[in-house]
Formats: C-alpha cells, structure tokens, sequence
C-alpha cells in the first residue's frame, strides 16, 4: 500500500510512497481500545495525503492496531472522525492509513490536498514564479565572456539553492521538536505510588490458608551433634500466596538455614482485605526433632 501518511519509514524498509503528502500541524486524538478500555493519546498531526495522516503521539502504538482519529481539517471546517490502522511506527512518529471512509469524508480529503497540490505542486520546496512568455524565447548564442558570467551566475543560483534546502530541513525538524516538546508538556507527571506496609497476619490464620507445604532437610551435621529446637521466622507472603522473603527471629544456627530453604516453597491461599488479595507479614514456626 502507499505510505502517504508515513513522516519516516521504519528502519530497514524501503519507502514505497507514491500519493503526495502535505504538511498539516494540528491537535489530533487517537483512541485505541485495550484489553476492552478505550485509551485516548494525544497527538499532533505532521502531513496528511489523501489515504493517511502522519502523526506525532504522546504514546505507544504498534503496527497493525486500529485506531479512531479525531482531527480538524483547516480552511474546510468542521472535525474528522475517521477509522485507521497503524501501518509504520519510527522513532516517534507514526502512519496511519484510513480505513473505511465515508464518500463525504473521502472527497474532503481529496479536495483539501489537490488544493495544496495546485498551490503548490512540489510541497518539499518553495513554490516557483510563473514563467513570463519572454522567458520561453530562445536566447541567441552566447560569447566566451557571456558564458563565463552566465557560469559563474549558475553557481551562485545552485549555491542558494542548496542553502534553502538546508534551511528547510533545519526549519521542518525545529517544528517536529517543538510540537513534540507541547505534546511533553501537555502529559501528567507521573506520581510514585506509595508503598503499603505488607499487613500483619497471626501464624495460625496463615496455618489454615497453607496449601503446600516443603518439610526441611534435618542438616546432618546437627542431627549427629544432636542440636534439636524450633526455628521461627519472620515470613513475608506476596498476594499471589508465594513466600518473598525470609528472616530468622530465634533458633538453633545450625538449623537456620535449612527451615529458611523449605518454607521459601510453601505457598498459601492468597489472603484478602477488602475484597482484594494483599500482602502480608507473619511468623512461622520449623521444628527440628530428632527421632
């Protein structure tokens, strides 16, 4: 398909544009819907042609998602509301390709870029004079002086021409910075979410909600020096029922480690506050004993 609404081809892929594309700078609102919520990015647009809209956004999309866009078309009146699919994504910019346009909204685009097109035929440059009738005469030949100077005055003409081209290059990536940086502005700051402390359970309510229980490997060392005891840990459990993390309260050394190493696999039912699963601190008790 063309890539009329594409600012830059993804790395590594050929650009295939053939449908002109003209530079168009307003808001624009994107909503894809994910997991079942529709999610709104802000963006601004960069160029429209007459089969997509190359874009700016405040968020991620990917290839292949579709999308609703919302934008108001200048010198037309009124706002777009039309459907797309992402079809590039660079760096980022996107281009989206319309998808199933009414006939109203399909003549509207039409008409607003074969405007721009008569205006201005070659939208990466200036648009030229018209050429005067005297200019289609043809010149008579030129002495060896006249040359020179006629040389010496298409050098000048080339060299600012290149200058321009620069120059409009510098000023279309200063636009693309600038609409990016309102974009920047215009998105939330992003506030840390305070950490809870995990709250605290007594060991016989997490005794009833164990589901799998890992029995220690009694240290063989400790058995033949006859060390026996109970161990006691500090156990905090993640809402999910899985053990994060272990500490030794009291106990013989010698048995720590091995009690800390099977209750790391004891998985609980997940404990709920307020209707929902959290996580909790509490004290588990390993006992060693010789038989």
């Amino acid at each position: 398909m063309s890539t009329a609404a594409t600012p830059a081809p993804v790395r590594g892929t050929t650009n295939t544009r053939r449908v002109p594309r003209f530079p168009l700078a307003v808001p624009t609102d994107v909503t894809i819907v994910r997991a079942g919520t529709p999610q709104s990015i802000p963006g601004r647009s960069v160029t429209l042609g007459e089969r997509g809209l190359g874009v700016v956004l405040a968020g991620e999309l990917n290839p292949g998602d579709s999308v609703n866009l919302e934008f108001h078309l200048p010198d037309f009146g009124g706002r777009l509301k039309l459907n797309a699919v992402v079809r590039y994504q660079a760096l980022m910019q996107c281009g989206l390709e319309f998808q199933g346009l009414t006939r109203e909204q399909q003549k509207l685009i039409e008409h607003w870029t074969r405007t721009r097109s008569i205006s201005n035929p070659n939208p990466a440059f200036p648009v030229a004079a018209p050429e005067s009738p005297a200019s289609s005469i043809v010149p008579p030949a030129l002495t060896a002086p006249d040359r020179s100077r006629h040389g010496a005055r298409f050098r000048h003409i080339l060299s600012i021409a290149v200058f321009a081209t620069l120059l409009l290059s510098a000023l279309g990536w200063w636009r693309w910075h600038r609409a990016w940086d309102e974009l920047e502005s215009q998105i939330p700051a992003a506030n840390p979410l305070p950490q809870q402390a995990p709250a605290y359970v007594p060991a016989e309510v997490m005794q009833r909600l164990l589901t799998h229980k890992t029995e220690p490997i009694y240290p063989e060392a400790a058995r033949q020096a006859n060390v026996q005891g109970v161990v006691v840990l500090d156990t905090i459990i993640a809402p999910d029922g899985s053990v994060l993390d272990v500490h030794a309260i009291s106990g013989p050394e010698e048995l720590v480690p091995a009690a800390a190493d099977a209750v790391k696999w004891w998985r609980f039912q997940p404990y709920q506050a307020n209707g929902h699963a959290v996580e909790v601190e509490t004290r588990l008790a390993v006992e060693f004993q010789r038989n």
